[in-house]
């Protein structure tokens, strides 16, 4: 392919995102905006952060940061170049060169796309355009999003992509938690509506992550981000049926997976649990399955995956009346119990479609009384499913709660949590994620779910 764009237009702007002369905005200041803002701002960019939470915006410019893995010092740093801007008003997107976006996907109650977020910034995006930016689509969704839907409501001001303005998609990597997801060792997919559209975008994020993958189109990176997910999805499916069926052979599905990890090949380590959380892996497979009805096929393997991974906090529920029953000889009325982390992966404070809410909910609708403790979320925030827990507050890890609970549920395994005390301390634990045996920590009534 050619390196030189087809334009005057877009050759300027590749001059100016080549040299970080250009100001870049990113829509969608979450968990996947906010980093990629602060990386944009690192560059040397202009960068132009639009949030319509007004608290969020609030934050950021008194130099404090609300996601636990960045310190306000970033903010602060942000803050001290005079080359930031934090708004809820997309007028001021008239100055960016570049407008990324990365805005939530959820699913509706029918389990269907909900591209509310996506369609209602494109339209406020639309209200501004103007010819010379190039506007990039993060946010996990299905094949043809980008073109399908997003290229008609841009272009209905008469602008043309491809023309006047350049669309791209390149779908966000974030990984809450991981050092490894840092911006600039990341390898990002890129598909352009258009070769002038695959140049801008390379050279945008040439400069602040590791490495470029540039793809035939955008719904190929759109299938990109989709496969890599589902591809999670289905293998702990898998494992999580396993760990029914070995658990019923009374074999442990932990030390199997160990010793199969030991194969140098063939074989990839994925790891049961009580359910699947974050925003990615619940939640996108059903995006392809949608789209593909639209083509008469079936997505057997992904909705029975779903099926399964959906049905774990069930599975737990029942090993806790089991264990209380044949413990204690009680049962979950009245009981009293402990769920040990309640975001949605280990050492995050993000509780996306959380699993523990659910099990939560679960537990409390069979008449227990439901506490909980983590390091990383001390009050539970509002969320759309789940509402009537937000406020509750985390209580201490003490000798005396631990010892006070009919059954401690260790839901997440954050490290910072003392599980020799919890393990000593518990009159029956049941651990969802092999933390106990892990550490080699012995205890008294410790039951793997």
């Amino acid at each position: 392919m050619s390196d030189i764009p087809s334009s005057l237009p877009a050759l300027e702007l590749l001059r100016r995102l080549q040299a970080s002369d250009a100001t870049v905005a990113v829509i969608g200041l979450g968990y996947v905006g906010l980093p990629l803002l602060l990386a944009i701002h690192q560059a040397g960019f202009r960068a132009v952060g639009l949030d319509i939470d007004p608290a969020k915006v609030a934050a950021l410019k008194a130099g404090k940061s609300y996601i636990q893995s960045i310190g306000d010092d970033a903010i602060a740093r942000l803050n001290a170049t005079g080359r930031f801007a934090a708004t809820s008003d997309f007028a001021e997107l008239t100055a960016a060169d570049a407008i990324l976006i990365a805005v939530p996907t959820p699913l509706d109650r029918h389990r269907e796309p909900d591209l509310t977020f996506v369609t209602g910034t494109t339209a406020a995006v639309a209200r501004v355009l103007r010819a010379g930016q190039l506007v990039i689509l993060e946010s996990t969704t299905y094949p043809g999003t980008t073109r399908e839907v997003m290229k008609p409501i841009l272009e209905a001001g008469g602008l043309k992509s491809g023309i006047d303005f350049w669309l791209a998609y390149s779908p966000e990597r974030e990984d809450p938690g991981n050092a490894l997801s840092a911006m600039d060792t990341m390898t990002k997919v890129i598909g352009g509506d258009g070769q002038d559209a695959l140049l801008l975008a390379q050279a945008l994020y040439g400069r602040f992550v590791g490495k470029t993958v540039p793809v035939s189109s955008p719904e190929t990176a759109e299938a990109v981000k989709l496969t890599e997910n589902i591809f999670r999805a289905v293998n702990i499916a898998l494992v999580n049926e396993l760990k029914l069926i070995y658990g019923a052979m009374d074999i442990d599905v932990w030390e199997v997976i160990e010793a199969a990890s030991t194969k140098p090949f063939g074989y990839m380590p994925f790891y049961p649990g009580p359910g699947l959380g974050g925003h990615c892996i619940p939640i996108d497979p059903f995006y392809l399955t949608w789209k593909a009805r639209e083509f008469d096929i079936a997505t057997r393997f992904i909705e029975l995956a779903g099926e399964i991974n959906r049905a774990m906090p069930r599975h737990v529920v029942d090993k806790v009346v089991a264990s209380l029953n044949q413990r204690t000889g009680k049962g979950l009325k009245g009981a009293r119990i402990l769920l040990l982390g309640i975001a949605y992966k280990a050492n995050v404070d993000d509780m996306r479609e959380s699993p523990a809410l659910v099990l939560w909910e679960m537990l409390r609708g069979r008449g227990a009384d439901v506490v909980y403790h983590d390091p990383h979320i001390p009050v539970v925030p509002p969320t759309r499913e789940h509402g009537d827990l937000a406020g509750n507050v985390s209580v201490a890890l003490t000798t005396e709660t631990v010892a006070g609970m009919d059954a401690v549920i260790i839901v997440t395994d954050h490290d910072a949590v003392d599980y020799a005390l919890t393990a000593t301390s518990a009159a029956l634990l049941i651990d969802t994620r092999n933390a106990i045996a892990r550490r080699g920590i012995a205890g008294g009534i410790i039951v793997k779910a």
